[in-house]
Order: C-alpha cells, then sequence, then structure tokens
C-alpha cells in the first residue's frame, strides 16, 4: 500500500518564478517528485497547482476544496507569493462562493487552519517580499502574519528566495515525508530549516579569502572580494554557494555578481540598494584578529 501526501499550492502576489524554480527540480526531477515515490510507500498527489493542473475553473476549485475536507490535517498546504489584505483582499481572488470573488487570504486562512502543515514558498510568503515593500496599496504581508493575525496554529515552514533553490523546497518535502515535521531546534528564528539556511553566504564564499586579505573589487570583473559593490552574503543565510543553481552550474557570486540577500526577511527594502556597500554591520574579518593577537603578544 502507497501512502499519499496530498499538497494544495496557491499562489498570490507572485511573478511565477518560485514555481517555475521547482518545477526545475534537477535532481530528483519534477516528474520523479510527483509520480514516483518520493519516500519507500510515500507519493505526492500534487491535487492543485495554478501552472500546471489540467483542470480550470468549477472542476479544479471542488478538488481544492474536497482535499480540505476530507483529508482534513493530512494535506500540505504550499502558498506562494504574499497575501494582499488590503480592502478585504480583493487585490487577489480565486474562485467565488454564492457568487462572489473568494479573497486570498480568506482561502489561506481556511485552508491553514485544516492543514498539517504550511510551507510558505518564496521570500514573499515567507517575509513579504517584493510586494509588500513599501508603499504597498495592496496590504501585502506574509503567510506568518496572517496566521499570527487569524490566531492560527498550524505548523509553519518558511522556504525563502526569490527564488528558492528546488533542492530547498523538495528536501524540506521530503524531510516531512521521513521524519515528520520540523523540531524547533531545526528551524531557524525565522522558521527556515537549519539544513538549507544554518550558515551565511559569507562563511563559504569561495571569495572570502580576499575579504580577509582586504582585497576588495573596485569594479564589476575585478579580482577581490565584492562587498564593497554591495554584497549582501555577510548578512544573508543560505548554502548557494555549496549548492549551486542550475543544476549545479554556478551561483550570483560565482558568475561575478553580489548576492543580494534574497533569502532575508529585510529583501529587498533594507537590502536595497543591491550595489551600494552595506553600512554599520560589524563583519569578522580575520586579518584584523590575528593583527590583533600580535600586538597583544608584543
Amino acid at each position: 500500500m502507497v501512502k499519499e501526501l496530498p499538497v494544495i499550492y496557491l499562489q498570490a502576489a507572485a511573478c511565477s518564478g518560485c514555481a517555475v524554480s521547482i518545477l526545475n527540480s534537477a535532481s530528483p526531477t519534477i516528474k520523479n517528485v510527483l509520480i514516483d515515490q518520493i519516500a519507500p510507500g510515500v507519493h505526492i498527489n500534487l491535487k492543485f497547482h495554478p501552472v500546471v493542473m489540467a483542470a480550470a475553473g468549477d472542476l479544479a476549485l471542488q478538488v481544492m476544496e474536497d482535499t480540505a475536507k476530507r483529508q482534513k490535517g493530512e494535506y500540505v498546504l504550499v502558498v506562494d507569493g504574499a497575501i494582499p489584505t488590503a480592502d478585504g483582499g480583493i487585490y487577489s481572488v480565486i474562485g467565488e462562493r454564492n457568487g462572489q470573488p473568494v479573497p486570498m487570504v480568506e482561502r489561506v486562512k481556511e485552508l491553514s487552519a485544516d492543514a498539517m502543515a504550511v510551507i510558505a514558498l518564496g521570500t514573499c510568503a515567507a517575509f513579504g517580499g517584493i510586494p509588500a515593500a513599501p508603499p504597498n496599496p495592496t496590504g501585502c504581508k506574509s503567510v506568518q502574519k496572517v496566521l499570527e493575525a487569524s490566531g492560527i496554529k498550524t505548523p509553519l515552514i518558511n522556504v525563502p528566495g526569490c527564488p528558492p533553490h528546488p533542492d530547498w523546497f523538495v528536501g524540506t518535502v521530503a524531510g516531512i515525508i521521513l521524519n515528520g515535521l520540523p523540531k524547533p531546534e531545526e528551524l531557524d528564528d525565522f522558521l527556515r530549516p537549519r539544513a538549507f539556511y544554518g550558515k551565511l553566504i559569507h562563511e563559504n564564499c569561495p571569495r572570502r579569502a580576499y575579504f580577509d586579505e582586504g582585497k576588495f573589487a573596485k569594479k564589476f570583473g575585478d579580482e577581490g572580494c565584492l562587498y564593497e559593490l554591495g554584497c549582501k552574503g555577510p548578512i544573508t543565510h543560505a548554502d548557494c554557494p555549496l549548492r549551486h543553481w542550475n543544476s549545479g552550474t554556478n551561483w550570483v557570486i560565482g558568475a561575478g555578481a553580489p548576492c543580494n540577500g534574497c533569502t532575508q526577511p529585510e529583501f529587498p527594502t533594507e537590502t536595497a540598494p543591491f550595489y551600494e556597500k552595506l553600512v554599520d554591520v560589524d563583519l569578522p574579518v580575520v586579518g584584523a584578529y590575528w593583527a590583533n593577537k600580535e600586538k597583544e603578544a608584543k
């Protein structure tokens, strides 16, 4: 007997970039994820996904609503994008009820309340991201803020990134299947899995030696650390330097561009301007540490 894990995937205020990134999962491929057993005896049943599902209209919405009703407490809700809340949430709706549009914020609250767990996929869902940046006329909020305002206690896991790496999402879902919901110590203060967001970009950056030597690039294409060209690696938690993107081909700093801090709750408002140096940030400098040690020895 194969046990099915139902998944409902909603898209709110987003660009579809997170969905496209996840659909480009390389190992396992998205075909393997959706057709094969992602773990022995367990199969993911993607019940609702606006990008890839064949059904549309009332037929698709009925599947979503039936899943929530018949498999209460057994399904995982994935939310992609920030949640518009201004003016009754009218800026993002999904389907109708009694002839009236149903705001996305209401769908998220209803489905979250009855889910086994909620995954906020991408920085917009996890922290508000670009849609929630000022002036934010649609009142976009993160999934966490919407759940907290409604008193919904369903376990929440944030998988940020603009977009997130497919491994971060697939690995999170696989972890739930294999080991159950993450324990508190397996998530950081922002509810991100420590397995993927446990270290700073700065800690594993191949240009870290340049930073410690005080050798900074002055223009793009120069050798040296990209800190003075706006790199946000010293404040950004993710394993991009080790994992790489596009099937392990490369990553942003490997291509000569600075990290823009997209996995952080401060993105984009407080990590901007993207190509200007961070200010008022206490950074470790190995060279300075040893220099002080030498002075103390004398």
